[in-house]
């Protein structure tokens, strides 16, 4: 046909039951008429189907075509409507496309009405319009309910934002009521393409403080805990506190290292974690201001690219001496070494992760273009921009957009 053909938008919508070969048939019709597609979308919720097309076509045609589609439309069984879309609304539609993309991504235990209620008021009062909304979550049978279980949702959002930090903010006086987690990203090239992701190791990937165990075990335990706690808090500094702590295990023998290794408590989810980056080509690094032996431990575990933790000194006589070997692992060590793997790797900062749970993870999470706080103490969940407080550490996935039908069975927990 000449461009000079008067020519009309239509935009066709389609629901009911779905069935298979729906969409060929309808686009066979459509093509019939040599109809340009402009945008087309589609959603099937519990065998429902919920499809758009916005189609451009010659005046001539258009009854012709819509007749088709009636026809077919009562055929098999779904609902259809159209309505028509001027040239002007078309090209104002047009050129809201290039605002800014946002994704917002929320996810818990169980997502309620209430959940999804306040977010989406978030969402309008910070003038921004959902695209999209994706389950990235599998469905729960109601049967055979299953422990450890996670919801997660996905929001595409268009626009700009009136305040982000207001945002941020709100969302985080939501969360602890509504038993939910989120991550509020920029919908860019890097999110799609992350590559580098760098763990802290005590109380992220694993369930406990090592420095901890080994003093339980040196006599010293409520001493040394209370040394830990202050440090993970920002009361004291880490490299002070180190030093104190190591010094009280002076004279433990190594052994028990050995021991307290094989022992570790995992994390909830970061045994399914690890296997889906493994499996999809991310370089991982264990960054920890514990200690190498066991950084090293989950390395063989996992297959971890990269271990940098604190060495500990030990004497001829098999005993700690109670002194450090090398530079300490701080928080401002940890986001150096994230810059350090990162040029190695030739991966750009933007597409590095972080995850860490204290206040000497801080410098690690701003420094990474995803900085997630997992469990973390209070002050560091009020400085990072994504945390996890609900789930496992599986639940990190789902921040970088996979779909739990994404994922191979054998690396499901």
């Amino acid at each position: 046909m000449k461009e000079h053909t008067p020519k009309e938008q239509i935009l066709i919508r389609i629901t009911g039951k779905d069935r298979p070969g729906l969409d060929a048939e309808v686009m066979n019709i459509l093509a019939d008429y040599d109809t340009k597609i402009q945008d087309i979308g589609q959603a099937c919720i519990h065998a429902t189907l919920s499809m758009g097309i916005l189609v451009r076509i010659d005046s001539a045609h258009s009854g012709h075509m819509m007749k088709d589609l009636i026809f077919k439309a009562s055929e098999i069984g779904v609902n259809i409507e159209f309505s028509a879309v001027t040239d002007e609304e078309y090209e104002n539609w047009v050129a809201r496309q290039g605002k800014n993309r946002y994704i917002l991504t929320i996810l818990g235990r169980e997502l309620t009405a209430a959940t999804i209620g306040a977010t989406c008021r978030i969402i309008t009062d910070q003038k921004l319009n959902i695209d999209g909304i994706r389950r990235l979550s599998g469905r729960q049978s109601i049967n055979t309910p299953q422990d450890k279980v996670k919801a997660c949702i996905e929001f595409s959002l268009r626009g700009t934002p009136k305040d982000v930090h207001e945002l941020q903010a709100q969302l985080m006086h939501i969360a602890p009521s509504m038993g939910m987690d989120f991550s509020f990203q920029q919908d860019n090239m890097y999110r799609r393409m992350r590559r580098l992701i760098c763990f802290d190791m005590d109380s992220t990937l694993i369930q406990t403080e090592v420095i901890d165990e080994l003093a339980i075990r040196a006599g010293v335990g409520d001493e040394v805990k209370a040394i830990t706690e202050s440090a993970m808090r920002g009361e004291i500094d880490f490299c002070e506190s180190f030093k104190r702590r190591v010094a009280l295990l002076k004279g433990l023998d190594v052994s028990v290292m050995r021991e307290i290794a094989e022992n570790l408590p995992i994390t909830e989810g970061a045994d399914r974690l690890m296997y889906v980056l493994k499996s999809y080509g991310y370089k991982i690094a264990i960054l920890s201001g514990g200690f190498t032996f066991f950084g090293e431990y989950l390395q063989k575990r996992w297959g971890v690219d990269y271990v940098y933790a604190n060495e500990l000194e030990i004497g001829p006589d098999g005993r700690l001496t109670g002194r450090h070997a090398g530079e300490i692992v701080d928080g401002r060590r940890k986001a150096e070494l994230l810059k350090l793997i990162a040029q190695v790797e030739k991966v750009d900062k933007m597409q590095t992760i972080a995850v860490g749970d204290g206040a000497n993870d801080l410098p690690m999470l701003a420094e990474s273009g995803l900085g997630i706080a997992f469990h973390a103490k209070p002050r560091v969940v009020a400085t990072a921009k994504q945390s996890i407080n609900t789930v496992g550490l599986d639940g990190v996935l789902y921040f970088l957009g996979f779909k739990d039908s994404y994922l191979d069975e054998k690396g499901r927990e």
